[in-house]
């Protein structure tokens, strides 16, 4: 019988004798058995500590990872505490111990929130006061615009009626003197409007040879004054149509051509405009407005196109002017996606330029003249505006080009009338007492959807725009409008069109 190694070495030594041996083999068996429960318990608690110790040294190795990020996560928080404490001007003392840095933590949670709030309070305040002066600017055009209006009106009307040869030089310098406080004032609205973001550029189909051609004689008299010459050059290879803003693009050249002007004595003003490059569809053209005047030193050449500012305060003194043509020159064509450039030296004149590219086009359908160039005849209009001076104006203006005008004083007459009688045209003011221009047109536009209802509006401002368009409008004309842009639109809406080639 096999018994325990460790048993069987023990007999071998102490009782040889197998028949003892045999005798006593019970005994043995048992002794023998407590030997392997030993061995077996000895197994199982090596192994069982070799595992622990495995174990062990597993979490602590776990421990001392995270013990070392603990470390990093409040260094790194110490460092975005410290950064935003010299932000905001905060001097705190540093902390090793993870919930200091939390405290921290909430406390500039806190300050981010009273920081937001006070953002929130500003950028109210910013809308409140950008809306306080959109509304001051929209009343003051309103109140500028209307005795304007009338003023260039029957500036207008004298000029086309029979007046004394003595008359013809005050008559000019009322038009002169009207055209420039009417430029005052689009300058400044316009500037407001470009610092709101709100202008939109128009695409209409445009003559660029007509339009240049014209500035001569927009700025004749006032050249004259300075005793200077309007040279005009156009380029033959010039597209007879393009798309693009003629009033954007007038209003560009005619700032332009005015700094020119004021600047010069005795000399030479050149407009031009040439092509750059050309392709079946497209066409670049370069602008350009030079003259002989008084020049502009280098240093001074990028003040000139900051508002307000002129080159120097001598040149204020003398010449004059608000310093906001050129800054709206600047502002517009980088709305647009072009450059003033400028060349300059003092006293051997100044070269503004800039370069536009145009979508070129076929003639675009234009009114044709019905019988005459001032001839309206047959078109009955209902006017509707309630200052007299305007109403007298507006109503000679009418009758002189052969129409038939009848005049309400406010929407709710402009309602009646409408309802009881029958109008091929109705020109309607925006802002009326008892009942303003848009009202009167949303209650026309339900009964009669068709006729043509122009917009008279002494506003400049985008959201006036808008809310012609919302209330059914056809058209508008703003105040003070040139007489014949009047007329254009006038026969554009009385039905008769043509297509008139180059």
């Amino acid at each position: 019988m096999a018994f325990h190694k460790t048993l069987e070495r023990q007999l071998d030594r102490f009782l040889p004798d197998a028949a003892d041996r045999e005798k006593l083999a019970p005994l043995f068996q048992v002794i023998s058995h407590y030997y392997e429960s030993q061995e077996r318990d000895k197994q199982l608690s090596e192994h069982a500590f070799s595992v622990s110790e495995k174990e062990y040294q597993e979490v602590l190795h776990n421990l001392k990872e995270q013990d070392e990020i603990k470390r990093q996560s409040i260094e790194n928080l110490r460092g975005v505490l410290q950064l935003l404490d010299q932000r905001l001007g905060i001097n705190r003392e540093t902390d090793d111990d993870l919930m200091g840095v939390v405290n921290d933590l909430k406390l500039q949670v806190v300050h981010s929130k009273k920081l937001k709030a006070d953002l929130q309070r500003a950028k109210e305040a910013a809308e409140n006061l950008a809306k306080a002066k959109g509304n001051f600017l929209s009343v003051m055009s309103h109140e500028i615009r209307t005795p304007l209006n009338a003023i260039i009106g029957n500036i207008h009307l004298l000029e086309n009626e029979d007046h004394l040869p003595m008359q013809e030089p005050l008559i000019n310098s009322l038009r002169i003197s009207s055209t420039n406080l009417l430029s005052l004032v689009n300058d400044i609205l316009d500037f407001s409007k470009i610092d709101e973001g709100k202008v939109v550029f128009a695409e209409n189909k445009i003559s660029l040879a007509n339009l240049i051609g014209n500035m001569k004689e927009v700025h004749l008299y006032r050249a004259r004054e300075n005793q200077n010459e309007i040279q005009i050059t156009i380029d033959p290879e010039i597209p007879a149509f393009v798309v693009g803003d003629e009033t954007r693009l007038s209003q560009v050249m005619n700032n332009l051509i005015s700094n020119a002007i004021k600047f010069t004595q005795h000399g030479v003003i050149g407009v031009s405009a040439k092509v750059l490059h050309q392709q079946s569809c497209r066409a670049a053209i370069r602008f350009t407005v030079n003259d002989s005047g008084i020049g502009i030193d280098k240093e001074k050449q990028e003040l000139i196109f900051e508002r307000f500012t002129q080159a120097n305060s001598d040149i204020d003194r003398k010449y004059g002017g608000s310093g906001l043509g050129l800054a709206i020159v600047k502002k517009l064509l980088e709305l647009w996606g072009s450059k003033i450039c400028i060349e300059s030296e003092p006293g051997k004149g100044s070269q503004f330029y800039f370069d536009m590219e145009f979508q070129r086009c076929d003639a675009p359908v234009i009114p044709s003249l019905k019988k005459s160039e001032t001839d309206l005849h047959g078109l009955k209009i209902l006017l509707v505006e309630d200052t007299e001076f305007n109403v007298q104006m507006a109503q000679r203006m009418l009758t002189n080009w052969k129409a038939s005008v009848d005049v309400a004083r406010n929407g709710e007459i402009a309602v009646t009338k409408c309802g009881d009688n029958s109008y091929d045209i109705i020109l309607m003011d925006i802002q009326m007492p008892v009942m303003d221009g848009i009202t009167a047109s949303k209650i026309i536009r339900k009964s009669n959807p068709t006729v043509p209802i122009i917009a008279l509006s002494a506003s400049n401002s985008t959201e006036i725009f808008g809310d012609v368009v919302a209330a059914g409008m056809s058209d508008s004309v703003s105040k003070p409008f040139n007489p014949n842009d009047l007329f254009k639109v006038l026969l554009k809406w009385s039905g008769e069109q043509t297509k008139v080639t180059r």
